[in-house]
């Protein structure tokens, strides 16, 4: 039996991308083999396409951190053939097989059952991104000591951004979308925004700026981050995911010893198997939203090019894909 794959393959010293035919046999290796059902986009996803060995060391590989689908066969107790599951970060789609395929096969470990108030459809939408977003929200609500009220959202118009612009709207917070583009004006402040800015204040040569922010969710890392850390109001947050801009993080001791600001590292790929079923609950139930306006839905075969369109920026929202 065969099954459909994305297949990223280097061949001299570039990285190509197409769908091939593969023997399902040599993929049926770990606990539990699921048949998917739905994937999406992600970042880390245009990453591996396109040769990051930081990523994904060895090629060929097929990416895809996310999977929402049904067991086909399983040799845990916790799993039976029907069950509808879903198989966000870990390893998958970094240096193991991803989902970016018909079928994925992963330990046990890494499997949470589909919660009874979500379609497969929703929780791909909101997959490693709105997990990632919901694990910075929790974060940012529980530390911040001054009640939060103005809060910044930075990368807003990307999976990880949109969705905590959605989802700190929807919690009843006062959004600040920020996004280089103003093509995506409308479309964050369709999703929750506030207001919508496409530059900030900088100085390179102060350690504080005026403080106009309550908490900041920050997914691009770099210059960006560096100056709102110094427009945090006293005792604020900034949860920090990304590096969109940069991996580098040039500060000055003063925001955390003069204002008692918190910085807050959000990893959502080895969140603990316990908090992660937890946090899921919280999504379908009193987390749970209408993300229809988030969700751009594409077909399997326009995966390559969806995958560069991702590395320049080109996409917005959550792009799922049915396989």
């Amino acid at each position: 039996m065969t099954y459909k794959a994305l297949v990223v393959e280097e061949i001299d010293k570039k990285f190509i991308k197409s769908l091939k035919e593969l023997p399902l046999e040599d993929l049926d290796k770990n606990d539990i083999l699921i048949k998917v059902s739905y994937s999406a986009l992600n970042y880390k996803d245009a990453l591996s396409a396109n040769g990051n060995k930081g990523v994904t060391r060895n090629y060929p590989h097929t990416p895809g951190i996310d999977a929402a689908g049904v067991v086909k066969r399983s040799n845990s107790k916790d799993f039976k053939e029907g069950d509808k599951v879903i198989v966000t970060s870990y390893d998958l789609g970094m240096n193991t097989p991803g989902s970016f395929s018909e079928y994925i096969s992963v330990p046990k470990e890494w499997v949470i059952p589909l919660p009874k108030n979500l379609s497969q459809k929703e929780a791909i939408a909101i997959g490693t991104a709105g997990l990632t977003s919901a694990i910075g929200v929790e974060k940012l609500i529980k530390n911040s000591l001054q009640p939060i009220e103005k809060i910044l959202v930075t990368g807003a118009s990307g999976g990880v951004g949109s969705f905590s612009v959605k989802l700190l709207s929807h919690l009843g917070f006062e959004v600040t979308a920020f996004s280089r583009s103003k093509d995506n004006y409308e479309f964050l402040k369709t999703i929750g925004a506030t207001e919508v800015i496409s530059e900030i204040e900088t100085d390179e040569n102060k350690p504080l700026l005026k403080p106009k922010f309550d908490a900041v969710f920050d997914v691009v890392g770099g210059k960006i981050a560096q100056e709102l850390l110094k427009q945090i109001k006293k005792e604020g947050s900034m949860a920090i995911c990304g590096l969109v801009d940069s991996y580098r993080l040039d500060t000055t001791v003063f925001p955390f010893i003069l204002r008692g600001i918190n910085l807050l590292g959000v990893d959502s790929a080895q969140y603990p198997y316990k908090n992660r079923v937890e946090l899921w609950q919280k999504l379908a139930n009193e987390w749970k939203m209408d993300i229809s306006d988030l969700i751009d839905e594409k077909s399997f075969d326009l995966l390559p090019r969806l995958l560069d369109d991702m590395l320049k920026g080109e996409t917005r929202g959550r792009v799922i894909i049915k396989i």
